[in-house]
């Protein structure tokens, strides 16, 4: 394996470890001015309600595009060619799914999280801890994620090797947005957001016309220098298979991974949650629209970003990095810039993971306090000031949950990481969510067996699959691509569980309805006027 000097000649990380300051200090400050307000409840859940339409959708477009956009994609791209960009694809399609499906009817519905929905006509308590519980092992997975980014993004930056100096830095990781979250609540981390997202985009937009620039603007000759520069496997960039076509497990591997891609989004507790942040369904409306072209764009930009880190580093340096693939677009700055561009790029990968980590904290935060704390335990009686304390107690055991599992997870490829928190929700969230909007027959039952019946499904297939344990080792790199090393207790033989965990979750959703006598059809008609409509959704959100 090349030595860390050797993969990173040229970077910096004094210069690195400055801007990284620079950026928190900023940040810090800016979160400390905007929570300066934050008093009641709804002002830490919800940011008071107070942004726009287009100040939210690029607030969403920052929470949606994660490490694993930018880093994940990019690096997948790089060393997989058209499968990696099949990421890119399903996430986006998943976002049409989300905005054609739930965001309205969920904003017109709840309050502060996916447990109100689903509380508003079904037995409170029950309903209300299983969404909690859901709500935070799907945020922990994406946390997963986010943190196994930050390790290699900071080991590759600042010459750190070793895996007990990475585990400090992704504890410095969980620190800092821990601080976000106790200080600023939902309007610090929703500035954060948009600060974030502008700077992504403009970084990666910047990246994208340098990539272009060296080959003439000319996409194909870019292609085919990725192609070069990948030696005899080039040509398996630009078709499908390099990763997902070697044999049929394979290949349902990739069908239970997009599957588990397009529907997720519409069932992550985080993204959902940015709906209550604006004061009507029309501003709701014009951020989806904002959110939908700018993740669209930024999306385009991961195919140049992607070939031209395989055309201009290699898939084998790539992979070799401190990082592994996820090092692929700080290494492609690096090689266009010098250090500077890869200073800059890569705090705006750091900013990248700081702010989605702080807004999967606060979901998880608020849905422990306002769901079960307030609702469950206090039966309705707690005060706003109670529930907001208990909310950043949670907040600060979710953040030391975070590191514990960001230490295990990293190395691990962050776009595949969030493909697995996808395929939690989509499997525990989005048959109830659907369900409960769509179906008048459905019950409190029918809820709790499709949540943790998900739950319970997809957890236990993703500690079989390999992608726990049981890879074969790489003989270029000397290490499994499965999480644990040296062990083996896989039988389920997919990555992903969607394919199986998302049908279970559906059934298993209307058997238990069916067997239940459970029926209230005014609740559902009342239910249904005000999603469809917002009748009654103002007054509701200011109660």
């Amino acid at each position: 394996m090349k030595t860390l000097a050797a993969s990173v000649e040229g970077s910096n990380p004094t210069l690195n470890i400055t801007i990284f300051a620079l950026f928190v200090v900023i940040t810090l400050v800016i979160v400390f001015r905007a929570s300066r307000n934050t008093k009641t409840a709804s002002d830490y859940y919800a940011a008071g309600r107070a942004f726009t339409g287009p100040q939210n959708g690029i607030a969403i477009s920052g929470d949606y595009l994660s490490a694993a956009s930018f880093l994940g994609i990019a690096g997948a791209i790089a060393v997989y060619g058209y499968d990696g960009f099949l990421y890119s694809i399903g996430f986006l399609v998943a976002w049409l799914v989300a905005l054609l499906l739930v965001a309205e009817l969920l904003r017109n519905t709840g309050k502060f999280t996916m447990g109100d929905v689903l509380a508003f006509r079904m037995k409170q308590r029950p309903v209300r801890a299983a969404a909690a519980i859901s709500t935070l092992v799907v945020s922990f997975f994406y946390l997963l994620a986010q943190m196994a980014g930050a390790g290699g993004l900071v080991a590759l930056l600042l010459g750190i090797d070793g895996k007990a100096a990475q585990a400090l830095v992704i504890a410095v990781v969980g620190v800092i947005m821990i601080a976000y979250v106790l200080i600023g609540g939902m309007k610090g981390t929703t500035w954060v957001q948009i600060i974030k997202a502008a700077l992504l985009i403009v970084g990666a937009l910047a990246m994208t016309l340098w990539v272009l620039g060296k080959y003439g603007f000319n996409f194909s000759s870019l292609l085919q220098g990725a192609v070069d520069k990948a030696g005899e496997a080039g040509e398996a960039l630009l078709g499908p298979g390099k990763q997902y076509g070697k044999n049929g497990t394979t290949k349902l591997d990739f069908f239970s991974l997009g599957i588990a891609l397009v529907l997720g989004t519409a069932g992550l507790p985080h993204v959902l949650m940015r709906f209550y942040t604006v004061p009507t369904a029309r501003e709701a409306r014009r951020s989806v629209v904002w959110a939908i072209v700018l993740i669209g764009v930024f999306y385009l930009f991961t195919l140049v970003l992607g070939y031209g880190a395989g055309a201009l580093v290699g898939p084998d340096a790539i992979k070799k990095a401190p990082g592994g693939v996820n090092s692929a677009a700080p290494l492609l700055a690096l090689n266009l810039g010098g250090p500077i561009l890869l200073g800059l790029i890569s705090a705006i990968a750091f900013a990248t993971i700081l702010a989605v980590v702080a807004g999967l904290t606060i979901t998880a935060s608020a849905s422990f306090a306002h769901d079960v704390y307030a609702n469950v335990l206090k039966k309705g009686k707690a005060n706003t000031g109670s529930e907001v304390r208990v909310a950043r107690i949670t907040a600060v055991v979710i953040g030391i949950v975070a590191i514990l599992g960001g230490i295990l997870a990293n190395g691990q490829n962050v776009a595949f990481l969030v493909a697995l928190a996808f395929a939690v929700a989509a499997s525990a969230n989005l048959p109830t969510i659907l369900y409960s909007l769509f179906w008048k027959r459905f019950n409190t039952q029918g809820a709790l067996w499709s949540i943790y019946g998900g739950l319970i499904v997809t957890i236990v297939l993703i500690v079989f699959s390999p992608a726990v344990s049981g890879k074969p080792v790489d003989p270029k790199t000397g290490k499994s691509a499965s999480m644990l090393q040296g062990v083996d207790f896989h039988w389920f033989p997919l990555d992903n569980p969607g394919l199986i965990s998302i049908p279970i979750a559906f059934v298993l959703g209307w058997l238990g309805t069916i067997l239940s006598k459970e029926n209230d059809k005014a609740k559902f008609a009342e239910m249904e006027v005000r999603a469809l409509t917002g009748a009654g959704a103002e007054k509701a959100v200011q109660h």
